[in-house]
């Protein structure tokens, strides 16, 4: 059993100068209860605390560590880059190099603008989308979270979803009015938004959720919205800061064959790095400044730094012709092997694609938000404690994701699930 004296001394100092403690609400375990664990370093599959205690990582910096901690291809480029300066404010050759690794392998992209986190990159896309139209209102879907941007949070998952907030204080009720929600995997409740409204600008979805868990879309429902969103004018965006370089070098486009209009891509970007993007044709990439009339700008956008950990990052996944196989069959192994250590315990659902996993302790098929929040947490607090006490490190919300690194090796997954086949669940 581990313990955690300095992790909680750190906390109550953290506490006195933080809010909460922590500089992002899920860490603070609100949600599971108990006090954060304080992070010292982490290496390949590994993270080690300020108790000096190791953990096998299932959430890999919530996506982007899907070649592991510190991956020496990736350190080595970063710390060539630290010897010719961190931050210029004026343009790289790296910048236009990734930005061409980028759209020579993801289909249905022309363009492509650098942001420093998936939050601005989502904001940014709905401000093109409104811009492009010359429309105000967005539909979203119960359960996602595209960040915190005010527009977003309106019944929003991930760490929203985790603290029982629909919403948030300082969101006015004007912009919350010009979000308008749908239900995931609910094509009728798309469609009658629709109707209703002929003011909507864009549509924007995690194609695969990770903020309500890994939830997929069910069969027709991404070619449903594309053909919703041609019907009526409007923009399909899919943010793909967690499915982006993970579900394939591709992401949800490439795997399912569907055409976004505006895609949004993450950390993964600067492996692990403050980054974002946002991308699409040069038909609606032209509008934005300073070529057309949408406004954006980061003063820090297209970092060096963090192009270059990408560069090496998207290299590798480019060159490793195997890596996403890998990925496939040690999610695979993960998945059934949990469903064996957990039958016959409490009732429950586990979902997997790619490198992406969730379990649900309900015993209904969990394809929408309403389902999620209908499983039973108490049981889900019960098993991420004796996890977490015993080495693994897991999401610290039942409405997060997953995320396996190819740094996890065969004997991790042994003893994750032997680990989770000794759970004792209250009845």
């Amino acid at each position: 059993m581990y313990s955690y004296q300095r992790s909680s001394a750190l906390f109550r100092k953290a506490k006195e100068f933080i809010p909460g403690g922590v500089n992002s609400p899920v860490r603070a375990f609100n949600a599971v209860g108990g006090e954060p664990i304080f992070i010292k370093k982490a290496q390949g599959a590994y993270l080690y605390d300020q108790d000096d205690q190791i953990y096998i990582d299932y959430i890999s910096s919530w996506g982007p560590m899907i070649l592991g901690h510190n991956p020496p291809e990736v350190v080595a480029c970063i710390k060539k880059q630290l010897d010719c300066g961190v931050s210029f404010g004026a343009p790289t050759e790296l910048e236009v190099a990734i930005a061409e690794k980028i759209i020579s392998r993801v289909p249905y992209i022309e363009q492509i603008r650098m942001v420093n986190s998936g939050t601005e990159a989502c904001m940014a896309a709905v401000r093109l989308a409104r811009g492009v139209t010359r429309r105000q209102k967005i539909i979203k879907f119960e359960g996602c979270y595209h960040g915190h941007a005010d527009a977003f949070l309106i019944k929003a998952g991930s760490g929203s979803a985790t603290f029982g907030a629909t919403s948030s204080l300082g969101v006015s009720p004007s912009v919350a009015r010009d979000t308008l929600i749908a239900g995931f995997n609910d094509l009728a409740s798309v469609r009658s938004i629709f109707e209703a409204h002929k003011d909507v600008a864009a549509v924007i979805l995690e194609p695969i959720t990770g903020n309500m868990g890994c939830i997929l879309p069910e069969a027709g429902f991404l070619e449903g919205l594309r053909n919703l969103c041609d019907r009526y004018g409007a923009l399909l965006i899919f943010d793909e800061v967690m499915t982006g370089f993970r579900m394939g070098f591709g992401g949800v486009q490439e795997m399912y064959k569907i055409r976004a209009d505006i895609a949004v891509y993450g950390k993964i970007i600067g492996a692990g790095m403050p980054v974002g993007a946002f991308a699409g044709s040069r038909e609606i990439m032209r509008h934005l400044s300073p070529e057309g009339g949408v406004y954006q700008a980061g003063t820090l956008s297209g970092n060096p730094l963090a192009m270059s950990a990408g560069m090496a990052l998207l290299d590798t996944l480019a060159s490793d012709r195997e890596i996403y196989v890998r990925l496939d069959r040690k999610t695979k192994a993960l998945a059934q092997g949990l469903r064996q250590a957990l039958k016959g315990k409490v009732p429950f659902q586990i979902e997997n694609i790619g490198s992406m996993l969730t379990v649900f302790f309900t015993s209904n098929k969990v394809k929408n938000f309403e389902d999620a929040r209908k499983a039973d947490n108490t049981h889900f607090k019960t098993f991420f404690h004796h996890m977490l006490c015993h080495g693994i490190y897991l999401p610290p919300s039942s409405f997060e994701t997953w995320f396996i690194s190819d740094a996890i090796s065969s004997s991790d997954i042994e003893k994750t699930l032997e680990v989770a086949s000794r759970c004792v669940f209250e009845r």
